[in-house]
């Protein structure tokens, strides 16, 4: 039996393309150093699932001594997914985590009422020329742990399952799919995987969950006979029988999604909630600056900047 009932005999081979709900061209910005493309929130789509934002970081060169310095800044109601394909990231958070991250591995920080990060290229890669290129995504948690306390959990490349089959390999990031289950701490059904697909495999997207969307970092994939590009995102229709085939240079997906959250999220700057009053609670204690004192403090050793809150 194949590693997914879904593949096998009798399994359609191609949707209608009636079936993509939603179809995402991401808006680019520069960063200076480096470029983002940003695919959530977008106009005709805020979530795909509990996902509120997705973006991907470059790919960028850095020379020597260069890299990213993501000053301390807040976050509220949400979860923060980095994931890397190349270089690294050196995380510091206000529970006290200090932790790089290198491609394959998960860092998964939870704000719940309050936390604060940095993210900056480690000092060895510093050391000479280096790269970035990832992915980073937000997760909006439910009501029931808005409040929670800030948690952070590292997941090394080992600790998170792979799936594979004749030229597909599926490494399951957050929550369940395909029969397999990701280590990290949960608290709304979710998927999140990092897939990549030899030229002309297929992968049949996970079928117990309500929202499901696919990002093409590289390559191509096709659905129904239209190619689409790196650089786009897809949501489907809850229901449909999704299966996608890669083009003739394989392609390397992020697919995610879950169920949908019990009602709207509002989003302003670094901060996620369930009601505007809870935005305008979050700004006023980072207006404040008492660290240590209120919802927010400074990561322990990264304590000399941070980001103001926006004009």
């Amino acid at each position: 039996m194949s590693w997914n009932p879904a593949l096998e005999p009798g399994c359609p081979d191609e949707v209608g393309l009636a079936a993509i709900e939603t179809l995402i061209v991401p808006r680019s910005r520069d960063l200076g150093d480096f470029e983002v493309r940003r695919a959530l929130p977008a106009p005709k789509r805020q979530m795909v699932g509990p996902f509120i934002f997705f973006d991907q970081a470059g790919p960028a060169e850095f020379l020597t001594g260069q890299g990213v310095d993501v000053r301390p800044h807040p976050h509220t109601g949400l979860a923060t997914v980095t994931y890397l394909f190349r270089g690294d990231f050196h995380h510091r958070d206000s529970t006290g985590a200090d932790q790089i991250i290198r491609p394959g591995a998960l860092n998964w920080m939870v704000a719940g009422r309050g936390v604060t990060h940095s993210e900056r290229t480690s000092a060895t890669a510093r050391s000479g020329p280096n790269s970035l290129f990832g992915i980073q995504t937000w997760v909006a948690l439910p009501e029931s742990h808005e409040d929670m306390a800030p948690l952070f959990e590292h997941h090394g490349e080992g600790a998170l399952p792979v799936i594979e089959d004749q030229g597909v390999s599926v490494r399951l990031i957050l929550g369940n799919a395909y029969g397999a289950t990701a280590p990290a701490t949960m608290y709304s059904q979710t998927f999140y995987a990092d897939v990549t697909l030899d030229a002309g495999k297929r992968l049949p997207m996970p079928q117990d969950h309500e929202d499901r969307g696919i990002y093409i970092v590289e390559g191509s994939i096709a659905i129904a006979g239209q190619e689409f590009e790196a650089g786009q995102m897809m949501v489907f229709r809850p229901g449909d029988r999704i299966t996608v085939a890669a083009g003739e240079r394989g392609a390397r997906l992020m697919i995610l999604g879950g169920a949908t959250l019990s009602g709207p999220r509002y989003i302003w700057w670094n901060f996620v909630a369930s009601s505007r009053e809870r935005i305008e609670e979050a700004k006023a204690e980072w207006r404040a600056q008492n660290w240590g004192r209120g919802r927010f403090d400074l990561p322990i050793d990264d304590r000399n900047e941070h980001i103001p809150l926006p004009d």
